[in-house]
C-alpha cells in the first residue's frame, strides 16, 4: 500500500490517494489582503506624520486629553504605519507570525488616529482589515523562511535612512509652531539628536514639542528593536544537504542516474531535499527571496516521482513559497505540469555529443581541428583521468588553480554545478588538464606546468557532465576546446558513451532566427537576445557548443503563473550568481587566501569558458 501512496502507477494509470487522505487545502486568502494592509499602514503613517484636523468632530474630546496622550498617539500611529508596511508582504504570503503582529498592532493604529488625526476614515478601514484577520485566521499558518543575519544589518541601514527621512518631515510639518527660523544643519541635527531621544536646537510652542520628540524617539526606537530582534531571534537554517540525505540520493542515483544529466548535481550541499513516501524518488531544491526553486528532474524511479513532487508542493504550500523548476526534461516537464497543474516554457537547450559519433574529421569540424592542432604544436599536452587517479598533491594543486582562476567576486553555479572537487566523495569525476612545460630559462608558474582545467561529474554509469572550465589567462587560446576534445577522445578508455556539455538558452530561437524566411516576431526576439549577449553568455554559449556537432535536448522551466515568471527568473539569477544580494565588500567576512583541499568550491561556466575561435 505504501508504494501506490507515492503516486507509483498500476499498469498505465498513475494512483494518486484522494482527497480526504491528503488533508484540507490551506484556506485562500485574496492576495489584496498585503495591499490593504500597506494601505493602512500608510493612512497610520500619514496620520503621526500630519498635523490633526482642529474642524474634526472628536477634536472637542481630543482637547480634554494632556498633551502627552495626543504625542504618544502621534507616535504609536507612526510606528504602527511602518510596521504594518514591512508586514504587507507577509500577510499577502499568509505568513503566521505576520498576521500575529498585524493583528496586535491593528487596535494601537485605530487608537492612534482616533485620538490624534481624528480620522474616521482611516480608523473604519483598518478595523475593516482586523475584522477581516480575525475572520480569516485559520488561512494564515505560513511557516517562517529561512533567515540570515544579513537582514538585521540591511534594516538598520534601510530603516535608519527612512526614520531621518521622516524625521525632517515630522519636525518640518509644524512651520507656524517654530520659535525663530532654525537652519537647515539645526533641523538636521535636531532629527539626529531626537532619534537618540535627546532634544534638538529646534523649538516649538504649544506642546508641539512632545508631539516631535516623541515621534522621533519612536522612529528610533523602532529602529534599533527590529533590528534586535532580527540579529538576536533563534535562527531557522536555510535547508542543507544532510549526510543520510546524501547518501539516501547517492542509492537513487546508482540505480536511476542514468536517466538525466543533472541529477549528480543534487548532491550540492547548499540544497535541500523532500523524498517520496516510499523513499524512491526525491526532489531537490533552495529556496531564494521566496521561490522554492527545482533543478532537474527528480531523482530515482519515474514512477514514483508523482510523490517526491506532492511533497514538494506541500512543502511550497506550508511556507507559502513559490514553486518553481528550471532545467527539468521533456518527461520532467510532463510529469511536473500533469501533478501540479503548473505550465512549462521552453528555457534552452543542452548540448550532448555522442562519444561513437565524434570525430574531427570533415569540414564542419575543420576550425576546431586546427585549433587543437595548433596548440598541440606550442607543445601543449592533456590529461584525462577520474579523480580519485590523482595524487593528493597534483590534486590540491589542481583546486588551487581552480579557485585563482576564477574571474568573478562571487561563484557562480546551480543547475549545472556541483560546489567541489573531491576525491573521496566524487571520485568518478573526471579531470581533464593541460600542461605546457616552461621555456628554458623561464621560472615555472604559480601552479607549475598547469595551464587550464576541467570537471565532469558522473551521470549514470556511462556518462559525465562538464560542470567546470578554468584556464590560466596567459595560456593560448582555445584551451577549452583543446580539453573538450581531449575528453572525448579519452572516453571510450573510461568506458565514456555520452558527454553533456554546456546549456544554451533560448539557442531554438537563435537558430530559427537566422534562418531565411523566419517572421518579424523572431527575427526582433533573436535581436534583443544578441543584445543581451554583450552581457550574459547567450549567443556566444550556443555558437561554442555548437562547434562539436552536438545532439541539443530541450529543457524547460516550471511555473505556476505567469506573474510569477519575473520572481522566479530573479532568483535563478541568484542562485546562478548572476545577482547577488549581500553585504558590502568590506563588510564580507575575509575568506581564507588558501582554499582547503577539499573546499565547496563553486563550479560555473563563468566568462572564460567561452573564447573567440583562433
Amino acid at each position: 500500500m505504501s508504494d501506490r501512496l507515492d503516486g507509483e502507477k498500476s499498469g498505465t494509470v498513475a494512483w494518486r490517494p484522494p482527497r480526504w487522505l491528503r488533508g484540507p487545502r490551506p484556506e485562500k486568502v485574496p492576495p489584496l489582503v498585503g495591499t490593504a494592509g500597506a494601505v493602512v499602514g500608510l493612512l497610520n503613517l500619514a496620520a503621526g506624520l500630519f498635523p490633526r484636523f482642529r474642524h474634526s468632530r472628536l477634536h472637542a474630546l481630543a482637547e480634554v486629553l494632556p498633551g502627552t496622550v495626543s504625542a504618544l498617539a502621534a507616535a504609536s500611529s507612526i510606528v504602527v504605519g511602518i510596521l504594518l508596511l514591512m508586514l504587507a508582504h507577509g500577510l499577502k504570503r499568509r505568513k503566521r507570525r505576520a498576521w500575529v503582529a498585524a493583528v496586535s498592532l491593528l487596535p494601537v493604529g485605530i487608537a492612534a488616529q482616533l485620538v490624534y488625526r481624528h480620522s474616521v476614515l482611516g480608523a473604519a478601514l483598518s478595523l475593516a482589515l482586523l475584522a477581516f484577520l480575525v475572520r480569516h485566521r485559520r488561512a494564515f499558518e505560513a511557516l517562517p523562511d529561512p533567515r540570515s543575519r544579513v537582514k538585521a544589518l540591511l534594516n538598520f541601514v534601510a530603516l535608519g535612512g527612512i526614520s531621518f527621512g521622516l524625521g525632517l518631515v515630522i519636525v518640518n510639518s509644524h512651520p507656524h509652531k517654530i520659535i525663530g527660523d532654525p537652519s537647515v544643519w539645526e533641523r538636521f541635527k535636531h532629527v539626529m539628536w531626537g532619534l537618540f531621544g535627546f532634544e534638538g536646537p529646534v523649538r516649538y510652542v504649544n506642546g508641539v514639542d512632545y508631539t516631535v520628540g516623541y515621534s522621533l524617539g519612536a522612529l528610533g526606537l523602532l529602529t534599533v528593536a527590529t533590528t534586535a530582534y532580527l540579529a538576536f531571534r533563534p535562527e531557522h537554517p536555510a535547508a542543507r544537504l544532510t549526510e543520510q540525505d546524501e547518501e539516501q540520493l547517492r542509492e537513487l542515483l546508482a540505480k536511476h542516474g542514468g536517466r538525466d544529466s543533472l541529477g549528480y548535481f543534487a548532491l550540492r550541499r547548499d540544497k535541500g531535499v523532500v523524498f517520496s513516501p516510499t523513499g524512491k524518488a526525491a526532489v531537490c531544491y533552495r529556496v531564494i527571496s521566496g521561490v522554492m526553486l527545482a533543478s532537474g528532474d527528480p531523482i530515482g524511479d519515474v514512477e514514483a516521482w508523482p510523490g517526491a513532487i506532492e511533497r514538494f508542493m506541500e512543502e511550497a504550500r506550508a511556507h507559502s513559497w513559490t514553486p518553481a523548476v528550471t532545467g527539468c526534461s521533456e518527461t520532467g516537464g510532463q510529469v511536473w505540469t500533469r501533478e501540479t497543474g503548473m505550465d512549462a516554457l521552453e528555457l534552452g537547450d543542452e548540448a550532448i555529443v555522442d562519444v561513437a559519433d565524434f570525430t574531427l574529421t570533415g569540414r564542419s569540424m575543420r576550425n576546431v581541428r586546427q585549433m587543437v592542432k595548433r596548440i598541440e604544436r606550442n607543445g601543449y599536452e592533456t590529461r584525462v583521468r577520474r579523480v580519485r587517479d590523482l595524487e593528493p598533491e597534483e590534486l590540491a594543486r589542481v583546486q588551487k588553480a581552480a579557485d585563482a582562476w576564477r574571474d568573478t567576486d562571487t561563484e557562480r553555479g546551480f543547475s549545472m554545478a556541483l560546489g567541489r572537487i573531491d576525491a573521496e566523495r566524487d571520485g568518478d569525476a573526471v579531470i581533464a588538464t593541460a600542461h605546457q612545460a616552461p621555456a628554458e630559462g623561464e621560472e615555472p608558474g604559480a601552479f607549475g606546468d598547469l595551464k587550464a582545467m576541467q570537471h565532469y561529474v558522473p551521470w549514470g554509469k556511462d556518462g559525465i557532465s562538464l560542470e567546470l572550465m578554468r584556464r590560466d589567462r596567459s595560456a593560448d587560446p582555445g584551451m577549452n576546446e583543446l580539453l573538450i576534445v581531449a575528453s572525448l577522445q579519452a572516453a571510450p578508455d573510461l568506458k565514456i558513451k555520452q558527454v553533456s556539455l554546456n546549456f544554451a538558452v533560448f539557442r531554438s530561437s537563435l537558430e530559427r532566427g537566422e534562418k531565411l524566411g523566419a517572421g518579424p516576431v523572431i527575427r526582433v526576439w533573436r535581436g534583443m537576445l544578441i543584445f543581451l549577449s554583450r552581457w550574459y553568455q547567450i549567443e556566444s554559449l550556443y555558437k561554442f557548443n555548437d562547434k562539436f556537432r552536438p545532439r541539443w535536448e530541450p529543457r524547460f522551466v516550471v511555473f505556476r503563473n505567469s506573474r510569477d515568471i519575473p520572481r522566479i527568473g530573479l532568483a535563478a539569477l541568484q542562485a546562478e550568481g548572476y545577482l547577488e544580494l549581500s553585504l558590502p565588500r568590506g563588510l564580507r567576512r575575509r575568506k581564507s587566501a588558501e582554499p582547503r583541499p577539499c573546499a565547496h568550491t563553486a563550479t560555473p561556466i563563468s566568462a572564460d569558458a567561452v573564447e573567440p575561435a583562433a
